[in-house]
């Protein structure tokens, strides 16, 4: 298992994790994803350590909670071993303060993950969504209070635009604060909005990116093709959780089919492989409903695309540029090396 540093921070993580969103299967849209119960998580979680990924990521929100009760049920007795990242903001009741980034808020949160979770502390906490109605100190100085008391090691945001990204590390820095080392975005070959701001920044900042949905929900499984639709049954075939163009999303599974067969590689293996070729990105995040999904997506380590097959895969997916990148485009001596391509 390759390990790479967290952003600026001393950690090292392996380049994949396992995501526990299909734990529990409680409400219709957690049902879609999966229903893992704790038997079959702790198989998933011994297949993992026995690959050396030792990093799983789960959210307060995750069906109800129940995903970090199973997780935590799983682990015990391997804790010690193991790097553990969960997340809070998004609401978690019908009540004012049952959402968003406020002090009372996530320390409420912080202490019912740690319960769920039979833990003393949480590896990479997450401000799972940007809550733009509280002052950003607020939430920096209740993170540094859960830093300082021991219950939280690293922090770390998801979702958030550049700009309170940038934000969140100038107040970090003006009060001498813990800054996020890490943002959990969603990236994948067929939604490359990350390449324009995120993963610019990242670099110029040292942040590291945590991937989410790498395979587009589904969308780069291998499973659909110009010819074939998602059945009713799949993930996809219920839920389209990530927006993509469908044209660009053919283009992109004809390329990685080519590259599939010539690689005797799966195209999920070619899809994952490609994102851990692009710059910051520390952990890409895989999930699993099976042991079988588990081994296949563990193949997309141990090897390396070509750079040749990366710019076939970038211009499979390429898309138009927004303002000011086009504009900027224009002087290509001035533009990041991984900008997207747009022609």
């Amino acid at each position: 298992m390759e390990y790479r540093r967290l952003g600026k921070s001393g950690l090292m993580v392996p380049v994949l994790s396992f995501g526990t969103a299909t734990f529990g299967g409680t409400g219709e849209f957690f049902k879609a994803w999966g229903s893992t119960d704790v038997k079959e998580a702790k198989r998933l979680i011994d297949l993992c350590m026995e690959a050396e990924l030792n990093f799983f990521d789960t959210a307060n929100g995750y069906s109800r909670g129940a995903a970090e009760e199973i997780l935590g049920e799983a682990i015990l007795g391997k804790r010690q071993n193991m790097i553990l990242s969960t997340k809070s903001t998004f609401p978690t009741g019908a009540g004012a303060n049952d959402y968003g980034s406020s002090r009372k808020h996530v320390i409420e949160q912080c202490e019912a993950s740690l319960r769920r979770l039979k833990t003393d502390y949480i590896d990479v906490y997450h401000m799972h969504g940007m809550d733009s109605h509280t002052p950003v100190e607020e939430t920096l100085m209740t993170l540094e209070t859960l830093i300082q008391s021991g219950k939280v090691r690293y922090i770390a945001c998801s979702n958030f635009s550049a700009w309170h990204l940038m934000k969140s590390l100038s107040t970090s820095e003006k009060l001498g604060l813990n800054r996020y080392v890490a943002h959990q975005i969603y990236y994948s070959l067929v939604g490359r909005d990350a390449e324009w701001e995120l993963l610019p920044l990242g670099t110029d900042q040292g942040v590291g990116s945590i991937i989410w949905s790498p395979l587009a929900g589904g969308a780069l499984s291998g499973k659909i093709t110009r010819k074939q639709a998602p059945s009713k049954e799949s993930r996809l075939g219920q839920i389209k959780f990530v927006h993509y163009n469908d044209e660009i999303l053919f283009s992109v599974v004809d390329v990685l089919e080519q590259i599939a067969r010539e690689r005797e590689k799966t195209i999920p293996q070619v899809a994952l492989n490609w994102i851990l070729r692009k710059p910051t990105v520390a952990n890409i995040i895989v999930g699993a409903r099976n042991e079988e999904q588990l081994k296949q997506n563990l193949g997309a380590i141990g090897w390396k695309l070509s750079e040749e097959e990366v710019i076939r895969l970038d211009k499979a997916g390429k898309s138009s540029a927004p303002y000011p990148y086009w504009h900027q485009q224009s002087f290509p001596q001035l533009v990041p090396s991984f900008a997207p391509i747009t022609q």
